[in-house]
Order: C-alpha cells, then sequence, then structure tokens
C-alpha cells in the first residue's frame, strides 16, 4: 500500500523530470541566445553614412571608369536599414565583384552583408547571394555559416538549412565542430521528412553526409559518411562516374559502394567501440536493392565508361558481401537502433555548449582583428584623399 501511495507520488515528478529533460535536449539542437546575439557586432565603432550619397557615389565612380573602394561597399552594406533597401543592395554588390577591385571585398562586409540579410527579414536574398555566391562574391566565414543554418533550422526550414550546407560542403568548410554539428542536424532532420530527393539532391546529400562524417569518428560519424558513401555509389550505378565528381569535391575514382562496403569492414574490425545506425544499414540496403532491380536499359546512356559497365556486373557481390558484413556487425553488438537523427540529436545536446563558447572567443578576437585592418584602411584613404587634396591646389596655383 506505501509503495503504492510512492509510486503515485513519484509518477507526476518523473515524468515533469522527463518533460524538462526533453525541453533542455531540444533547446540544446540549437545555437543559443548568446551565440546569435547582435550585441558583440553592434558594438562596432560606428561610421554614420547617407545610403542614397554612398550609391551616388558608387554610380558616378563606375560612370568614369574607376573603381569602387572595399571601404565605400562595405560602408554602403553597413548602412542598409531596411528589406528595401536590401533588395536594392544587390545590384551594387553584382557591380563591385565585377569591377577591378573584386578581390577587395573585405570579409566583415560579407559577414555584414548576411548579418543585415537575417535582420531586415532577407533570408532569401542570403540564400540568393550565396547560391550565386561567383556573381556577387560571397564566401562566408565558418561563423556566418553557422548562424545561417541555425536561422533555417530554428524555423524548421531543414531543406533551406541544407541548402546552406550544400554550399559549406563545397567550400569545403567543415573544420569547425560546431559547423558539423549544424549540418549533420540540418542534414539528419531533412532526411527524417523522408524526400523524394532527385539524383542531383542524393548526389549533394550523399556528399555532404560523407565529408561532415569525415570530420566525426563516432557512431554519428561513421553512419552519416556510409549513407553519404551509399548515396553517391547510387548515383554513380545509375548515372555514371562523370555525373558523380562533375563540379564536385569528390574524387573520380569509381566504386563508391565498395567504399562504402570497406567502411563496415573497417568499423568491424578497427572501431569495435562503434555502432552503425540500423536505420542507416537499411537504407544502405534498399539503396542495393533499388539498384539491382533497375533494367540496363534505364541506366543513363551519356556515360558508356567501361569502368561504370563493370561496377553494374559487381552489383550482386556487393549484395552478398554486405549482407554478411550486416550479420558481422550484429554478431558483434555493433549495430545502434536509433535513427541517425536521434543520434545526432544526442551529439548535438553532449558537445554543442563547449564549442559555442570556443566559438565566441574567437570571434572576438576576430572582431578586433577586422577593426584594426579596417582603421587602416581608413587611415590610408584619409592620407590619399589629403595628398590629392594637395595636389589639386597645387595644380591650381
Amino acid at each position: 500500500m506505501a509503495a503504492s501511495i510512492l509510486q503515485r507520488c513519484l509518477f507526476p515528478v518523473q515524468t515533469f523530470s522527463k518533460c524538462v529533460n526533453y525541453r533542455l535536449s531540444v533547446r540544446r539542437c540549437l545555437l543559443s541566445s548568446a551565440y546569435t546575439d547582435t550585441a558583440l557586432w553592434e558594438q562596432r565603432q560606428k561610421d554614420p553614412q547617407d545610403l542614397g550619397q554612398l550609391a551616388s557615389l558608387m554610380d558616378r565612380t563606375y560612370e568614369r571608369k574607376f573603381p569602387v573602394s572595399s571601404l565605400v561597399i562595405g560602408r554602403f552594406i553597413d548602412t542598409l536599414s531596411s528589406r528595401e533597401e536590401v533588395d536594392k543592395a544587390e545590384y551594387y554588390l553584382y557591380k563591385f565583384r565585377h569591377s577591378p577591385n573584386c578581390w577587395y571585398l573585405r570579409d566583415w562586409s560579407v559577414h555584414s552583408w548576411f548579418r543585415q540579410c537575417l535582420k531586415h527579414g532577407a533570408r532569401d536574398k542570403a540564400l540568393y547571394t550565396l547560391k550565386n555566391k561567383v556573381q556577387f562574391g560571397m564566401f562566408p566565414d565558418d561563423f556566418t555559416f553557422n548562424l545561417l543554418i541555425d536561422s533555417f533550422i530554428k524555423d524548421k526550414d531543414f531543406k533551406g538549412a541544407c541548402s546552406v550546407v550544400e554550399e559549406v560542403m563545397l567550400q569545403e568548410a567543415f573544420e569547425r565542430l560546431s559547423t558539423q554539428i549544424l549540418s549533420l542536424h540540418a542534414l539528419s532532420k531533412y532526411l527524417a521528412t523522408k524526400p523524394e530527393l532527385s539524383w542531383q539532391e542524393e548526389r549533394i546529400m550523399g556528399a555532404s553526409l560523407m565529408l561532415v562524417g569525415l570530420k566525426q569518428e563516432n557512431s554519428v560519424g561513421f553512419s552519416a559518411r556510409l549513407l553519404g558513401l551509399a548515396l553517391i555509389g547510387k548515383v554513380e550505378l545509375s548515372r555514371g562516374i562523370h555525373a558523380v565528381f562533375h563540379q564536385m569535391p569528390l574524387m573520380w575514382t569509381s566504386g563508391y559502394l565498395a567504399r562504402a562496403l570497406a567502411l563496415i569492414n573497417t568499423v568491424c574490425c578497427d572501431f569495435t567501440h562503434v555502432k552503425l545506425s540500423q536505420e542507416v544499414l537499411d537504407c544502405v540496403e534498399k539503396i542495393l536493392q533499388d539498384l539491382s532491380e533497375i533494367p540496363d536499359g534505364q541506366i543513363s546512356a551519356n556515360d558508356s565508361d567501361e569502368e561504370d559497365h563493370l561496377q553494374r556486373l559487381r552489383l550482386p557481390e556487393y549484395m552478398k558481401l554486405f549482407k554478411e558484413l550486416k550479420d558481422r556487425l550484429v554478431a558483434q553488438d555493433q549495430t545502434d537502433p536509433r535513427s541517425l537523427e536521434s543520434l545526432v540529436s544526442d551529439l548535438t545536446r553532449d558537445t554543442l555548449a563547449a564549442c559555442e563558447e570556443s566559438d565566441l572567443a574567437q570571434y572576438r578576437q576576430t572582431l578586433c582583428d577586422w577593426e584594426a585592418e579596417r582603421h587602416q584602411l581608413i587611415q590610408r584613404e584619409r592620407e590619399t584623399k589629403e595628398r590629392l587634396s594637395k595636389q589639386r591646389v597645387g595644380a591650381a596655383q
């Protein structure tokens, strides 16, 4: 009787505890307010300007066939104060990118552009200029990438977040741990929605999963890498190896499915502490089955490479080897019933807080470096104006 009463009393407490833990887990899956806070950025020394005058100055400069300085375009970006002004700024970014000074767009100006887009509800414009980075010169740093990915994730726009991750992948910018975690979070969340992917999207998702997975030697990293290799292997066998590496940071050597199986074997032999997601293993098995059911006539006629044909001939061998390796994983208790999404959520909860502290410390230092460089440029600009003024006075006399 007493035990029964105690159990009833403890039940609400246990339920509340679970709810609290769940909320903390969800909250920890995103960047903290301290990370996304604009206070550090806004504390920079201000340089008040009139947007119309800056635009007029740039127009006159371009008309005279002179280059616009990086300071002028930087001030223009910093002065934006509305969505309408952000939209109009696209023209001047394009003009600067196609001018002789295109190489001198400063890192702080790129960072400022994306912050302005997020601030004024122009995230679509941020993504557009990012996807067309060659035309606009927008190559963000890791911290800026994180802000963009987090912004999409918080609005549960996981497809948009994956579009940013694609750009991280193309720039091979997975060096920062926080970027790895946010990218894995976006990828796993989007895949959990079971989207219908085109072969181009499968290639992008596969490359992103594989490259970010290379940075993590744990269950998340190996599971992501395995799924990535399998998706790329699917594209290879259905479209040919040329479709895989075209405009992608991927090897042009055939055999991505073979690499996926070699990865499983490596886990079995050398990383016995690692468990692969059962969900990912099921996905790999389905990919192999789907490929074996594709008639030869449906394979892309654009890729008649002999190596592509040999890879298709090896498909039954791959199927057999996969089943053997899967049985071995089960026998060694190296399968994890959790999904990739769940594994990533746990990794995020356990590591993201520590990442934020180091990122913010590095960001503060970066801001100091940017300000020092900006002041040097302002001083050089001032000296140049004084020299030109003296020359004009001398010429008039």
